[in-house]
């Protein structure tokens, strides 16, 4: 009902601009928005400051202003944003793994590099969190081995939340919408003198469901989350800057809105089981960076933690019967180091040095009930991962208009385990089994190579970089073999041109992607249905074209449009004599994508309240997507549209915003267990309104 209302009134409000036409008009304030200028965009991520211009790479740069108009308050929905990034909903924030021209992982660690506030995200279960105070977002395509290392195959996104040092004030955000949805942050900048600034911000938000369980009759993916922020920035000297970022999240959510998939019919069935499923998360990060510079050079030391604790509960059978329950409890701890100098200042060679350190422990335990057999086991796991890398790159200025990056890094890792197995059948304990693994260990040189030409208001490059993901353990398996899987490696080769034409009016990139992956960790379901592990592929190949067209705002008008093409496939993936993947597309990767964005501003002159109206829509596509191995079944292109009408005045805003306003149906996950198929319904449409107040 909420939802319908919102409508009206969104449909309401723009018959009322139609009508009230003649009250305002257009003015043309191009001073506001200056040109397109590559040297300005400065990309933190690149460990050195490169300009856009000057990183031989494919690169997304999401604004403030980019996330507030799209309203984008998760991860998940920057996807619709990026061309070739793709983050499906699979139904908990357990389960958040992000693709990348085709390279993710369904399971385990990830294989995209997720950074915020300097901290290494190295579990996918925490990428799912709630965006508030983000300054911008940095998407780097293809793999970041050199500077980056582990699971940076398919490339690397870095968050950065906004600093005391830049702005000052309070805020407040206040959201309402269909579903029981509400929001709440606030935050508040200062500076306490000339050398200290600091920040504490904090976020709240709540939702009824989107999905009803038939069997309770209830919501089943009912969500409280929570989190808080604190920044502080020293300065003693003009040389010396400290900052500590401490962030502290904690979630409660239902989860899993799993049905039958009805194979005649190709779509979900009601979803309808008797035990109800969650996943509770608590987390804790904190980053102490300390830059020091000296004469043509800089220190810069990042020393970061982060505590996950979690839980998850789930009816694995999504049956109204009793066959199969799981609960996994893990904990982790994982502290990492890194230590970086680079030179500073314009000369003809660029260099940057640097050292990377971590440990993640683990605490893992699975506990199940297999009613059928009136079965009960136990799996706990203690593991441990340590890993050290080094490495260098540097950029020779050949000339004003030419450079070569070349670049190396070293990396070894060891992981061990323990696993422990206990059960108990029709009330009668069984032999507790204890193992402990051999160490897997890993090393790897990642060597890089770029080269870069700039003519005009543009940038021509061509490069050659590597990727690796360490080998590991999977948690649940059934035959010996199961237990591990090796490393995967990939070599990348890219071009690509950024420039800006028509007086600089439009921006432009466009880049050309080929990449090989050796024993790509592809995602499996044991033999009983009951879980998944990682399998190794032989060979496997993406390779596609991605680009990016917009103009500079003019008479209130910006149009984006960023689209990517990935035709992944795997090459050499033979089990047996019966099993056979060889040339089957890559599951979860979809075809294409493609965002259309379009923003008007208009200035009222004669409401005096009213500085501006905005109007911003987005439309996102997403191609062809198969979902299994044997691509058996199939995601048909479809298409959501959403958008947001805003009104500002001097300290307020307020936003009218609606998601899939083509009430679009498509699943959102589809996966094999047990003997059946299940899916999971794409989001309805939902309408909301939001109230910022800032002084």
């Amino acid at each position: 009902m909420v939802s319908k209302f919102i409508l009206i009134i969104l449909t309401d409000f723009l018959f009322l601009l139609q009508l009230t036409a003649q009250e305002v008009r257009i003015i043309p304030d191009t001073t506001l928005f200056p040109p397109v200028e590559l040297d300005e965009v400065v990309v933190k991520a690149s460990k050195n400051n490169s300009n856009l211009k000057e990183l031989p790479s494919s690169v997304s740069i999401i604004p403030s202003s980019m996330i507030e108009r799209n309203g984008i308050h998760t991860l998940n929905q920057v996807s619709g944003i990026a061309p070739n990034l793709v983050m499906p909903d699979y139904g908990s924030r357990l389960t958040s793994p992000v693709y990348i021209r085709g390279v993710g992982s369904r399971i385990n660690a990830p294989s995209v590099g997720l950074y915020v506030d300097h901290v290494p995200y190295f579990e996918k279960s925490v990428f799912e969190f709630d965006f508030f105070d983000i300054e911008s977002i940095e998407i780097l395509r293809g793999p970041q081995g050199t500077l980056y290392g582990r699971n940076s195959m398919g490339g690397l996104i870095n968050v950065i939340t906004r600093s005391p040092a830049d702005y000052q004030g309070t805020h407040v955000f206040l959201s309402a919408a269909g579903y029981g949805t509400y929001k709440v942050n606030a935050g508040h900048y200062m500076r306490m003198s000339d050398n200290l600034a600091l920040s504490l911000s904090g976020n709240y938000q709540h939702n009824d469901g989107f999905y009803t369980n038939t069997y309770s009759n209830k919501k089943i993916d009912e969500l409280n989350a929570s989190g808080l922020r604190n920044k502080v920035i020293y300065t003693p000297s003009d040389r010396l800057t400290v900052e500590n970022i401490a962030g502290f999240e904690r979630s409660i959510q239902g989860g899993y809105p799993y049905s039958l998939y009805n194979d005649s019919l190709k779509k979900a069935g009601e979803i309808n089981y008797n035990q109800r499923s969650s996943y509770n998360r608590m987390m804790l990060t904190d980053a102490l960076k300390i830059d020091y510079s000296g004469n043509n050079w800089e220190l810069s030391n990042t020393l970061s933690y982060q505590y996950l604790d979690d839980a998850q509960k789930i009816d694995q059978d999504f049956t109204a019967d009793s066959l199969y329950f799981v609960r996994q409890l893990q904990k982790q701890h994982m502290i990492a180091e890194e230590l970086i100098i680079r030179s500073t200042g314009d000369s003809k060679l660029n260099w940057l040095f640097g050292g990377f350190g971590f440990a993640q422990l683990f605490q893992t335990g699975v506990d199940v009930d297999v009613y059928p057999s009136d079965m009960w086991y136990l799996k706990t796991y203690d593991s441990d991962i340590v890993g050290l890398a080094l490495f260098h790159q540097s950029t020779w200025k050949m000339s004003d208009n030419m450079s070569l990056t070349g670049g190396i890094r070293y990396d070894h890792e060891i992981s061990g385990m323990k696993y422990t197995y206990t059960a108990r059948k029709s009330g009668n304990a069984l032999p507790v089994t204890d193992t402990v693994y051999p160490d897997l260990q890993d090393h790897i040189l990642l060597p890089k190579m770029a080269f870069n030409y700039q003519f005009n208001n543009a940038s021509l490059y061509v490069s050659y970089t590597t990727g690796y993901k360490p080998g590991g353990f999977n948690s649940t398996f059934e035959r010996p073999d199961h237990l591990m899987f090796k490393n995967e490696t990939s070599h990348n080769y890219e071009a690509g041109l950024k420039t800006s034409f028509f007086q600089k009016f439009i921006y432009s990139d466009i880049a050309f992607f080929y990449t090989r992956l050796k024993d790509q960790q592809i995602y499996r379901t044991v033999p009983s249905g009951r879980g998944s592990y990682l399998d190794n592929a032989g060979l496997s190949e993406n390779k596609g074209v991605e680009f990016t067209l917009k103009n500079r705002m003019v008479h209130g008008f910006e149009g984006v449009i960023a689209y990517g093409y990935t035709h992944s496939r795997v090459l050499e993936y033979v089990k047996d004599a019966e099993t056979n993947y060889n040339n089957k597309y890559t599951p979860y990767i979809p075809g294409h994508t493609l965002a259309v964005m379009i923003t008007q501003i208009i200035y009222p002159e004669k409401i005096k309240l009213i500085d501006k109206l905005r109007i911003n829509t987005v439309y996102n596509q997403h191609g062809n997507m198969y979902w299994d191995l044997d691509n058996s079944y199939r995601e048909k292109t479809y298409g959501l549209l959403s958008a947001m009408i805003s009104v500002t005045g001097k300290i307020f805003q307020i936003d009218l915003w609606g998601r899939n306003l083509l009430a679009t149906d498509y699943h959102s996950f589809l996966f094999e267990a047990i003997g059946n198929t299940y899916a999971q319904k794409g989001k309805p449409l939902q309408a909301g309104l939001n109230l910022s107040v800032n002084w």
